[in-house]
């Protein structure tokens, strides 16, 4: 495995904690960097706001109130503390570390929690695996699209337009939860319908969490934005009033890290956490590390022997539509196939996370709306 130290200043802060809490089984960078070896998951900070125009690099005390925390008994593949990638001499530096870091880590099968700074460093994420030339779902835990101009420089409004216009392109689908439209300009929510993605608003949310959990097992790479907590209770002074409550934010991490093909994590802000944000933080860190702990192996990964599948005719396409509940989780999967091509002899299929609510609608014959939209974007 590539060298990563380079990149690396290491933890210099002392930390207290007891034989049974995380510090204890945290192979943490202080003196020698750890030798790293997946799968497991890897602990980063980047205190880079430049993207945000803020010089503010607060954020290492959420390591303290995290290593104080108690691992669960199945936590058995190791944790690493990789320390800090401190700003570069021009942001672009930051990004261009960070990319590596994140690359080498994913293809050695260790999955980086990133603790930033603002969240342009959701473009480094995604350049990590740029580097893979791995075709790629995202999804956004935020209360703006963040589509911006790509005019402009990258900044913390915009990463997701930078993404969009970089060639070759790998971003097969990104998705948006706990979007509140005012904070929503309506020609981005146009242009993001246009690209059939897909989103699960705060309203919608609150009604029914399950709905966000597809997305959350679709995606490659979250990105969550703290703001999309409301300011009470993430204890901020200039934040929303609305947003996901404190509990809500642990669950939406703990169905992240439950999903068997999210391979990277970042959690972002663009303000300085007091105590309760900085709790929260280490919170939101631990419950995702409780889902990677409870993965059951499931689809991609999985045989289709592990599943049950069923079959509902829609006569609104002609065909047939492929569900996929699986034995292990009993979570379900929606079979979409690739638009015909001239000449082939074979057809192909994509299987994507889905609820059973849209297999309870197609028996209804009624297509459901993430059909269409995967239909459309593998066209």
């Amino acid at each position: 495995m590539t060298d990563l130290s380079i990149y690396f200043q290491p933890n210099t802060a002392a930390f207290s904690f007891e034989a049974n809490q995380l510090g204890s089984v945290i192979a943490s960078y202080v003196a020698t960097f750890p030798e790293l070896k997946g799968p497991g998951c890897a602990l980063l900070s980047v205190p880079e706001f430049r993207g945000a125009n803020n010089t503010n690099h607060a954020i290492s005390a959420f390591r303290s109130l995290f290593y104080s925390l108690h691992p669960e008994a199945n936590w058995k593949l190791p944790i690493y503390d990789l320390g800090s990638i401190e700003p570069g001499a021009t942001i672009q530096d930051t990004y261009f570390a960070l990319a590596n870091v994140v690359s080498e880590l994913v293809k050695n099968q260790i999955i980086p929690i990133v603790v930033g700074g603002s969240q342009d460093l959701t473009m480094a994420l995604y350049q990590g695996y740029e580097k893979l030339e791995q075709l790629v779902n995202t999804c956004a835990i935020d209360r703006s699209i963040d589509i911006g101009s790509a005019d402009e420089a990258l900044h913390s409004k915009n990463y997701l337009g930078h993404m969009l216009v970089q060639r070759p392109c790998y971003l097969f689908n990104h998705a948006a939860i706990g979007l509140q439209q005012p904070y929503a300009p309506a020609a981005e929510f146009n242009l993001f319908e246009k690209l059939f993605f897909d989103t699960c608003r705060l309203g919608e949310f609150n009604q029914d969490f399950r709905l966000a959990e597809p997305h959350l097992r679709n995606a490659d790479i979250i990105s969550i934005d703290l703001q999309a907590i409301k300011a009470a209770d993430i204890g901020s002074t200039t934040g929303a009033p609305n947003g996901f409550t404190a509990a809500q934010f642990c669950q939406v991490c703990k169905y992240a890290g439950i999903s068997d093909k999210v391979t990277s994590i970042g959690f972002f802000t663009e303000e300085t956490l007091g105590q309760v944000g900085t709790s929260l933080l280490a919170e939101g860190i631990w419950y995702f590390l409780q889902g990677y702990f409870a993965r059951v192996g499931d689809f991609p990964f999985g045989s289709k022997a592990d599943y049950t599948k069923f079959t509902v005719f829609m006569d609104e396409v002609s065909r047939e539509l492929i569900f996929y509940k699986s034995n292990k989780s009993a979570r379900w999967w929606m079979e979409v196939p690739y638009p015909p091509q001239s000449g082939s002899r074979f057809e192909r299929h994509h299987m994507v996370p889905c609820n059973k609510s849209d297999y309870d609608n197609a028996m209804k014959n009624e297509l459901p709306d993430l059909w269409w939209k995967t239909y459309q974007k593998l066209g």
